[in-house]
């Protein structure tokens, strides 16, 4: 890589493509994976059942996921410009961290408890929204 990549982005892509492929690695893990990762009961049951939503749902994350990696490969000057570069950057950085920060108070006032998966994966989406927003704070004038 050469001086003018972004390293942070380059993180975060790297990261969002971590969890690209975790989600397809749901896919194939099966309800046990759903449980595990925090999918809920319902969608576990559902994939036991061998219906499609579950298995369609963590598919399109995925692919949302795969997006987001691409956004912050080209972010990051390592693959050639994409549609609305800033906008999704601003918007990719956005999801992730509000999702560090709304997720636990969602489940508490919709009567749930807080569980490791929910400290867990907040924390995690903390991390990638910051990576993100150390990034997208270096790029700002060259998006």
């Amino acid at each position: 890589m050469h001086a003018a990549v972004n390293m942070p982005l380059a993180a975060g892509a790297v990261l969002s493509a971590i969890a690209a492929m975790l989600h397809l690695g749901i896919i194939a893990g099966g309800p046990a994976w759903y449980r595990f990762f925090g999918a809920g009961e319902r969608m576990a049951r559902a994939a036991e059942q061998g219906r499609w939503h579950p298995a369609l749902v963590t598919a399109c994350i995925a692919a949302v996921l795969g997006a987001w990696s691409a956004y912050a490969l080209a972010g990051a000057g390592i693959i050639g410009t994409l549609p609305l570069l800033k906008a999704a950057l601003v918007a990719i950085t956005a999801v992730y961290l509000l999702r560090a920060f709304a997720y636990t108070p969602l489940v508490l006032a919709k009567g749930g408890r807080i569980t490791p998966f929910a400290v867990w994966s907040s924390l995690i989406c903390l991390v990638y929204g910051l990576v993100h927003l150390v990034g997208l704070v270096q790029r700002w004038q060259a998006l």
